[in-house]
């Protein structure tokens, strides 16, 4: 049953890492002329790094004979900058606990190779925090 679970948690994480590749591509392109060029970099370096997070996933969930899911979450984006930044922290901080929640599990069910890839991609999740708290502090 652990096995269920894990690939089930792996691809709530597979989809909310596609649905941020499509989130953060959306605002690359939208913002152009909204705000500085450094912030619309930022979205599709961002994009790159999820893109990456849900390949990543993809390929645990099929050696642990999963199914990866090929849809990411809905979302409703924002129209201007400030929203699209807020939208981005809130993303991300979502996602750090989702992660925590699932290094949880990987540890319960005895999943080591798991679990140091969620502690991977968590650090990266944490460092997206910090930078979307710092742009909206200086906003």
């Amino acid at each position: 049953m652990g096995k269920e679970q894990i690939v089930e948690a792996l691809n709530r994480a597979r989809a909310r890492e596609l649905r941020a590749v499509r989130e953060y591509m959306l605002y690359h392109y939208t913002a152009e002329g909204l705000a500085s060029p450094e912030i619309i970099d930022l979205f599709k370096d961002t994009a790159k790094v999820e893109m990456t997070h849900a390949e990543d996933l993809g390929e645990r969930i099929n050696y642990l004979a999963g199914q990866p899911v090929k849809d990411g979450d809905e979302f409703t984006p924002a129209l201007e900058m400030k929203g699209m930044l807020r939208n981005s922290l809130k993303l991300e901080e979502e996602a750090e606990v989702m992660y925590k929640d699932i290094i949880a599990l990987c540890a319960k069910e005895d999943d080591p190779v798991s679990r140091l890839l969620m502690e991977k991609i968590l650090s990266d999740e944490e460092e997206h925090v910090d930078t979307w708290r710092k742009i909206l502090a200086a906003a």
